[in-house]
């Protein structure tokens, strides 16, 4: 009928509220639904397929963005942090958003543009954050703050096909930027048992390392979906002679996937390239702040910045990590692990 023409019937789904990510046809449109996403925030919870940036205030008030600026978000993601950061330059300045990602980049610059920033004031570079050097060919004189909000986004846990959730089925991938890159279900056909359970210690402190990495690889057929990995932890696990209990074997395989995307993704050799080059990115001046969501990505920061320090790289720096605050953790339980640290060039 005619009348019908651009119709399109809502998803169905079992039940009285949606499970699955494809599901949730609200909270991927949160334009349209706003009020329904809003019910969904104030759960404590991070609506599918968005991201909700952590110690908003606080980075503000660290890197105190003035108008007139030129300032780097160095992992732009969802856009959260980079918003704030232009509205504090009242639209005189000049933000530029990198990140690895070229799926959620896309839907981020589109996001943003729709608000009204444009080239001028919001410049978008598909790039990793180790490169950081090569911004100056745009922005000789250094910028004047710079963030980089470490780890993987909310878009991509919560995305099944982008493989780095356990806790729907989705291919094995854990890629950043699935363009480049081997997945993680190429990488663990290959690696020993000793190399994973090196892996598996390095990037995520896994007490169970040896016998998920002898799970893993000595499996019969190689794990190629996340559930499959999944069931091969619990089983490595559940042949243990002392039982291991199911919230510690829900941890383990949260570690598992962690350690293995540091892995993919050369998260460590990408941070350490960061932060060398960093200062000199800087103006004298120049403000960084840097969100961190575990110990390994902590201890880099923190000895980078002490060294910095100590050779005249940087005037100031944190004493302490600023961690968010107990209404920020409690409203946005993703939080809790998040510290924050900052230095002046």
């Amino acid at each position: 009928m005619a009348g019908n023409e651009g119709h399109r019937r809502r998803v169905r789904y079992r039940g009285t509220h949606p499970r699955k990510f494809s599901e949730k046809y609200k909270e991927l449109s949160p334009a349209e639904y706003g009020p329904d996403v809003q019910k969904v925030v104030m759960r404590g919870q991070t609506p599918a397929g968005t991201h909700r940036p952590i110690c908003v205030a606080e980075i503000v008030g660290i890197l105190h963005p003035q108008p007139g600026e030129t300032g780097l978000d160095a992992t732009v993601g969802y856009g959260g942090h980079a918003r704030c950061l232009l509205a504090a330059m009242e639209g005189r300045g000049k933000l530029l958003a990198i990140d690895a990602d070229p799926v959620e980049l896309a839907k981020t610059e589109r996001r943003l543009r729709d608000l009204g920033y444009d080239a001028a004031s919001l410049q978008f570079h598909r790039m990793n954050f180790a490169g950081i050097a090569k911004l100056l060919s745009l922005v000789p004189t250094g910028f004047d703050f710079v963030l980089a909000d470490l780890g993987v986004s909310s878009m991509q846990l919560d995305d099944p096909a982008r493989g780095f959730t356990f806790k729907e089925e989705g291919p094995l991938d854990l890629r950043m930027n699935p363009l480049r890159g081997e997945p993680a279900a190429a990488l663990i056909r290959r690696w020993s048992p000793a190399r994973l359970e090196e892996v598996l210690r390095e990037n995520a402190d896994e007490p169970y390392a040896r016998e998920i990495a002898r799970a893993i690889a000595g499996a019969w057929e190689p794990a190629q979906t996340t559930r499959q990995l999944g069931a091969l932890i619990v089983g490595a696990l559940a042949a243990r002679k002392a039982a291991v209990p199911p919230a510690a074997v829900s941890k383990s395989i949260a570690r598992t996937f962690q350690a293995l995307r540091i892995a993919v993704n050369d998260e460590f050799g990408a941070l350490d390239r960061f932060l060398e080059s960093l200062p000199y990115c800087l103006k004298p001046g120049g403000r960084v702040a840097i969100l961190t969501f575990h110990s390994g990505e902590d201890r880099r920061v923190k000895k980078s910045f002490k060294q910095g320090l100590l050779d005249g790289r940087f005037a100031r720096i944190a004493t302490e990590p600023i961690r968010p605050s107990r209404q920020e953790q409690f409203e946005n339980p993703r939080s809790c692990c998040a510290k924050l640290r900052w230095a002046v060039r």
